[in-house]
């Protein structure tokens, strides 16, 4: 859909894929930048973490240089053009020709695409599972309104509750209509990444002088730092009970109610507002219905669950568990 290729991620023999290793160094790396007041040194110096870090540089601009040079070279061959974005981009910086270096320009499109996009998704998933393993009653809230959408169905000509088939007549439910009524697998995604945002901490640069409600002045050239993580988790923004995993907290009779994006800046807000965001919930709730209708997933006993220091929120040793299929 983004690039039109197979990355491999996903197969099932878990193979080491270079790019996904470098990018998830390489942001690791840019993160422990503002804590090593010697990183520049280190970077002249080819030493250390920054002589790792070049490798993952390396690693990336070869992937993405690549993968824009052969969709271009396809484009040309193939008239009719492919639909994913990738090639939308490409066709659209070549007719425009706005850009003196349009390759480099499409491949800071593939790396924004990645940042954004993969390691978001990814993190917000993994935090999702870990909660709802911990909160077995909201497993069993989800659970219901997603038997309650397959009871709804079942009704129509074309659709079966035999074994073989479950599976895929289930996920062919899943359309955006049904998915969009998912009001409870929502407030429960919401929920959290309020106590799990998979960006904790991001800044901005003020682009005028300015004067905080606060009272603080805010001179041009300023940068702010926030933390969408702190904010998720203050009792006198969320109440006393800040720290229960609590999807009603976003429900009203049963629907949906979403906060302000300044409340709740998971998204961000105002004109910085994330493009994907509707993209992100639809991914991340087609994802987890059809995963947590048939499947279980129980934290293996003993696993330790930290953070890493990154970009985003990664868990340090990952998220190991016993998945089983749901009775």
């Amino acid at each position: 859909m983004v690039f039109g290729v197979d990355m491999g991620l996903l197969h099932p023999s878990l193979p080491e894929v270079p790019i996904a290793i470098s990018f998830d160094d390489a942001t690791s790396r840019s993160s422990e930048r503002f804590v090593d007041p010697l990183w520049q040194l280190k970077k002249a110096l080819n030493l250390g973490s920054e002589a790792a870090m070049k490798k993952d540089l390396e690693t990336i601009n070869d992937f993405t240089l690549k993968l824009v040079k052969n969709r271009k070279k396809e484009l040309k061959t193939n008239k009719q053009g492919r639909p994913d974005l990738l090639s939308r981009f490409v066709e659209a910086i070549e007719e425009e020709s706005i850009t003196a270096n349009p390759e480099k320009d499409l491949q800071d499109v593939v790396i924004n695409f990645i940042l954004a996009g993969r390691d978001t998704t990814g993190v917000s998933l993994a935090w999702f599972l870990y909660e709802v393993s911990c909160n077995p009653q909201v497993e069993e809230k989800i659970v219901s309104e997603l038997l309650r959408l397959e009871r709804d169905r079942q009704g129509m000509t074309d659709y079966t509750t035999s074994s073989e088939g479950e599976m895929s007549d289930f996920v062919r439910l899943l359309d955006y209509e049904n998915v969009s009524n998912m009001h409870y697998l929502h407030a429960a995604l919401s929920e959290s990444m309020r106590l799990h945002g998979p960006i904790p901490a991001d800044v901005r640069v003020a682009m005028n002088d300015d004067v905080l409600p606060c009272g603080t002045r805010v001179h041009k050239g300023d940068f702010l730092m926030y933390s969408a993580y702190a904010q998720g988790r203050m009792e006198q923004i969320w109440g006393s009970d800040v720290m229960e995993f609590k999807p009603e907290r976003w429900l009203k009779d049963g629907v949906f109610q979403p906060e302000s994006p300044y409340k709740y800046p998971v998204f961000h807000a105002g004109p910085r507002l994330c493009l994907g965001k509707d993209s992100a919930y639809l991914q991340m709730k087609i994802t987890m219905a059809a995963l947590l209708r048939f499947f279980t997933f129980k934290v293996v006993p003993g696993h330790e669950v930290r953070y890493k220091v990154t970009i985003t929120l990664h868990m340090l040793n990952g998220l190991k568990m016993i998945v089983q299929r749901r009775s």
